[in-house]
């Protein structure tokens, strides 16, 4: 796999232009302080996808990379960072707190939030990147985690970032037609290392739990347009029985049938309104996010909306 970036062939007067260009295009904007004098800065990134999982490995001389205030208001996909040390250290720094990562160790940083990342002797990383939507854990435990060192003397840790760092290594698997299998374990084992770490030596039973809604509730709205939807396919995919979905979700004041309902509804509008509206039918717009019979799609809609879906979409296209 060509690097997605490599200074070698670029002259030392465009580099850093050209490292900032690469970095903001495939990873995250952040201000750029390289530490070495222009005709002295090397860098060399390789970058990968996995769905929603963007990795990138990144070499360079020194430098420290921050995440300011005014690039955080410009993001439109709050993500969390894991960023794997792989030789050598470096310093990270978000919500008044600091960690050392030596080899072997990784820390998570979130998008939405400032941040600095010290590498003064130079960068020998892997940075994965995931939507913090599609984690589904709560804001707190995401907060509390940040900028803690994982590694050494935590087993689950260790076998995270080995595969983590595999995965981040691994062209064969990115060129594979398996490449989204590993999706989903990466996100669980994620969550199983944030988790265990937030609730201290304890099992992570009880904090897995706690989020299960928030991961059911995802999980629908990424199968929204899936006409074989159901509670029990829902709870199949989460290891848990149908009873105890419906008990879960009574706990979070959810309907399952009213809020998938609202959901697709509230997508079909979306199309409606935008140019899909204008080059499909009204039924196959429904038809594509769940609802199968043209005449009850429209009723739903006018009872939710005080307006037929065809009306609603000439109003908004004219």
């Amino acid at each position: 796999m060509s690097p997605a970036l490599d200074t070698a062939y670029i002259p030392p007067q465009d580099r850093e232009e050209i490292i900032r260009r690469a970095v903001w295009d495939s990873v995250v904007p952040v201000d750029i302080d390289h530490r070495a004098p222009d005709g002295e800065i090397r860098a060399r990134m390789d970058v990968k996808a996995v769905g929603a999982l963007r990795v990138s490995s990144a070499r360079s001389t020194a430098v420290t990379l921050r995440r300011t205030e005014q690039l955080v208001r410009k993001d439109e996909e709050p993500s969390l960072f894991l960023s794997l040390q792989v030789t050598g250290t470096s310093m990270g720094a978000q919500h008044g707190r600091e960690c050392v990562l030596g080899p072997g160790e990784f820390a998570v940083f979130r998008s939405n939030a400032p941040y600095t990342l010290l590498f003064d002797e130079g960068v020998d990383h892997h940075f994965l990147r995931l939507p913090l939507s599609v984690l589904a854990l709560p804001d707190r435990l995401i907060r509390d985690t940040t900028t803690l060192t994982f590694g050494a003397g935590d087993p689950l840790a260790r076998l995270a970032y080995t595969y983590f760092a595999q995965l981040a290594r691994s062209d064969e698997l990115h060129r594979s037609d398996r490449a989204d299998a590993v999706l989903a374990p990466s996100v669980e084992l994620l969550r199983a290392v944030l988790v265990s770490r937030h609730g201290g030596i304890a099992p992570a039973k009880d904090p897995m739990e706690a989020t299960l809604g928030l991961r059911i509730t995802h999980y629908i709205r990424e199968h929204l347009a899936d006409h074989d939807l159901s509670a029990a396919r829902i709870a199949a995919a989460h290891g848990i029985s149908v009873r105890h979905l419906y008990t879960v979700l009574s706990r979070a004041g959810i309907s399952l049938g009213d809020w998938i309902r609202a959901r697709r509804l509230e997508a079909c509008r979306r199309e409606l309104a935008g140019p899909a509206g204008r080059s499909r039918t009204v039924a196959a717009i429904g038809r594509s996010w769940g609802f199968v019979n043209a005449t009850h799609f429209s009723r739903v809609f006018k009872e939710a909306y005080g307006v037929s879906p065809r009306d609603w979409r000439d109003r908004r296209s004219g």
